[in-house]
């Protein structure tokens, strides 16, 4: 989760095996590595500030090289080019492999719990005073 907040792509990547899959909801899902990170990048630009937590993780040895877990995740979306806000919880089914002794995720997904969404601009003194992914002033 780190990783998706602070955009680090490439150290992302290497959290996953090639043949990788995710399913986000009913209506997203992916295959393989590359087409992963490809919507992970193209849905979280520099103006899109994410915030995902995950929390009291279940997880199941089902082999010597495979596991499952379930995880509660909170999330929070701020777009500012969209001018929305989005807020939700979920819970995170996962199946990971240990590949040349590191654990690796052969697939990531979720259902939700509930989501919402608001347009920023209606809510009244609301201001944006941090952001980890904005210019410098001056550049």
């Amino acid at each position: 989760m780190r990783c998706v907040d602070s955009k680090l792509w490439d150290e992302l990547a290497q959290c996953f095996i090639q043949e990788a899959t995710t399913t986000y909801g009913e209506r997203c899902s992916h295959a393989g590595l590359e087409g992963i990170m490809d919507f992970l990048r193209k849905h979280n630009p520099p103006e899109v500030i994410t915030m995902h937590q995950v929390h009291q993780p279940e997880i199941d040895l089902t082999g010597t090289d495979t596991a499952k877990a379930t995880w509660a995740l909170e999330d929070y979306v701020i777009s500012l080019k969209g001018d929305w806000s989005h807020r939700g919880t979920a819970f995170y089914y996962d199946e990971y492999v240990k590949v040349d002794g590191e654990w690796k995720t052969k697939h990531t997904g979720y259902k939700r719990v509930f989501s919402e969404r608001w347009t920023r601009s209606e809510v009244k003194r609301l201001r944006l005073t941090e952001n980890m992914h904005a210019l410098p002033k001056g550049d």
